[in-house]
């Protein structure tokens, strides 16, 4: 139970960027290409590092990354790259700067043969069967990786994405709403219940090339 007489998830109820993105953000469902794709890049920057250090840095990722346009991103060279490392105000390693480079680039390609990342993404949620019936910390904690962030991990491994591991896709999943991880007793959760019964996942055109399975 925070200050403000909202139960929330343990985490949420720490700093005030966790309690923003926990209230506002994390478990909403979204679509929007730009957004998924800046959070497929912003969960590989976190990759060993804590979530908040990246929330912090967002505004600053932003500005370094072109707002996340993958056609602006994919244009980026060497140069780009030695600037990028120069800038003290994101995660200046090389591999995981290199892979958002690279990463835009596969994005371009997945549209062309997927219609969008969204129609992509979304056909790897989870059959509600499938899911706990009661979702709380210790079920939680069991959770870093499923069968579908594995199917969708391996998937876009297999297309050239860099930095998209099984528990990293995970996380995608829960911070864009393909999976509602808030607890029990959360008062986000059933926000996010309700913003999930009323979203309607992108299908997206079918198009030659496309071998992602469903799940």
């Amino acid at each position: 139970m925070g200050d403000d007489g909202v139960p929330r998830c343990s985490w949420g109820a720490g700093s005030p960027e966790y309690r923003a993105y926990h209230d506002e953000e994390w478990g909403m469902p979204a679509a929007d290409d730009r957004r998924l794709f800046e959070k497929l890049c912003l969960e590989g920057f976190q990759s060993g590092l804590s979530w908040l250090t990246i929330l912090r840095k967002r505004e600053a990722f932003r500005r370094a990354f072109a707002g996340f346009d993958p056609a602006a991103v994919a244009r980026y060279g060497p140069r780009d790259v030695e600037r990028l490392l120069g800038d003290a105000s994101i995660v200046r390693h090389r591999g995981k700067i290199e892979a958002a480079i690279e990463n835009a680039r596969r994005y371009l390609e997945l549209v062309q043969a997927e219609g969008s990342l969204a129609a992509f993404v979304w056909r790897f949620e989870p059959e509600r069967a499938t899911r706990p019936a009661r979702l709380t910390r210790d079920v939680l904690l069991e959770l870093a990786q499923t069968p579908e962030s594995r199917a969708l991990a391996g998937e876009l491994r297999r297309r050239g994405w860099r930095f998209v591991g099984p528990t990293t896709a995970y996380a995608f999943m829960q911070s864009v709403g393909i999976v509602n991880d808030h607890l029990d007793g959360c008062a986000a959760r059933e926000r996010c219940a309700a913003a999930r019964a009323a979203f309607e996942p992108p299908a997206g055109e079918k198009r030659p090339g496309s071998s992602a399975p469903r799940t």
